[in-house]
């Protein structure tokens, strides 16, 4: 379960039975530190366990084998074994359905930043947007069906061994889960999978993606109250079976618990993902060329207060230093300049203050929205030089005023 419009930056809302999550916002990676164990890396796509798992694979290893106990006695301590293998194989299985995800975000030529499987399942941190809803659609199907049909290989399984073994048990538990995976990603409201098949239908009949995000993730918000209220009358009036009938206190407090917690997930999932859309909306108007300072070039051993006033008579508010033959060569920190006291200005030279140029740290006027973004966070740096197609100077770009203008697009209203 998960479609977090999960962004990063791409914050990244998740969780989930599995789910695909596309990012938008501050592009960050994170497939490094925080990412959890690393198990593997398929199709070039690293899969990382969370802390978190080992919590749910000892629950699940617990509670199903107490019901072992029940169905087999004769099992006795070693069905905690059989159903801490359960546990693996369900994940495995979330799993499957998260590589159906990626298998369909590389087909469609979409950056797959990392798998993770974490609390509730898992998730597929996609860092770019469908760019139309028939794909959409698309890359949140395939989890679910995946699930069916690995639901329907362990039905062929169970019809080819002896019910009531081990085997056949635990084929029947995974048939089951499978399905409960599927069904509950298929309910149509974000960050779950059906709330993405649902975006992709009303962006297709508005032609408007925001349309999509703004209905998907208001049934989401819906179905997070109905889980948090309905889960636990379910469980409470036996709807769920004959199993649950004789529930307890203590189990009618879990149950309350476990609402409450998916809930919260499909909540704050859904809130993440109208806030990404919302910033894809905006993400345009952040244009390298709008937001950079006027500079004027200097040379190496000018005095900071000379370079100052000449930038003042200029209007410009930034500093370039530059050889002999103008080619700039470092950028004056504006934070180096803010810590010099102004009676020291004179007897300071620019070049004790600047930042040596890195290939990384240019930055063509013409980048806007994402790929400015892209831009900035392959190459962290408080200032960049910006220059024209053809090697000229244009000015420089503060990363302060890049995140101030972040901060007033996404407080505007979405047209």
């Amino acid at each position: 379960m998960n479609e977090d419009d999960k962004s990063g930056e791409r914050e990244r809302p998740q969780s989930g039975t599995g789910g695909a999550n596309p990012d938008g916002g501050k592009p960050r990676r994170s497939d490094g530190p925080g990412g959890g164990i690393l198990m593997g890396r398929p199709f070039g796509v690293p899969v990382y366990v969370a802390p978190s798992w080992f919590i749910v694979a000892a629950l699940i290893t617990w509670v199903f084998g107490g019901q072992l106990g029940r169905v087999l006695p004769e099992l006795g301590g070693v069905r905690y074994l059989v159903s801490l293998f359960f546990a693996v194989a369900f994940y495995a299985s979330v799993l499957v359905h998260e590589l159906a995800h990626t298998i369909a975000a590389l087909r469609f030529k979409l950056p797959v930043r990392r798998i993770q499987l974490q609390f509730f399942g898992g998730v597929s941190e996609i860092e770019k947007e469908s760019e139309t809803p028939g794909r959409e659609f698309i890359l949140a199907f395939v989890g679910p069906l995946l699930s069916i049909a690995l639901a329907g290989v362990f039905y062929l399984g169970m019809q080819a061994v002896e019910p009531g073994t081990v085997p056949g048990v635990l084929l029947a538990g995974l048939m089951i889960s499978n399905l409960i995976v599927a069904a509950f990603n298929l309910l149509p409201g974000l960050p779950l999978d059906g709330g993405r098949m649902l975006r992709a239908v009303v962006w297709k009949i508005t032609g408007k993606p925001m349309s999509g995000t703004v209905a998907a993730a208001w049934v989401g918000r819906a179905l997070a109250v109905a889980v948090l209220i309905g889960l636990p009358l379910l469980t409470h009036t036996g709807a769920l079976g004959n199993a649950t009938a004789d529930i307890g206190g203590m189990e009618t407090v879990t149950d309350a618990l476990l609402a409450a917690i998916l809930a919260a997930i499909i909540w704050t999932g859904a809130g993440n993902s109208l806030r990404m859309a919302r910033l894809r909306e905006h993400l345009p108007e952040l244009e390298a060329r709008t937001l950079t300072r006027r500079a004027v070039p200097v040379e190496s051993d000018t005095p900071l207060s000379e370079a100052l006033r000449r930038a003042n008579e200029a209007g410009a508010r930034a500093l370039v230093v530059v050889d002999g033959q103008g080619e700039p060569k470092a950028l004056v920190r504006e934070s180096a300049i803010v810590g010099v006291p102004e009676h020291r200005r004179p007897w300071v030279a620019v070049s004790g203050l600047a930042q040596d140029l890195t290939e990384g740290m240019r930055v063509s006027a013409e980048l806007a929205g994402e790929a400015l973004l892209d831009k900035l966070r392959s190459s962290p740096a408080t200032e960049y030089l910006v220059v024209e197609k053809t090697g000229e100077i244009y000015g420089v770009l503060s990363t302060a005023d890049v995140e101030r203008a972040f901060v007033a697009a996404m407080a505007r209203p979405s047209s």
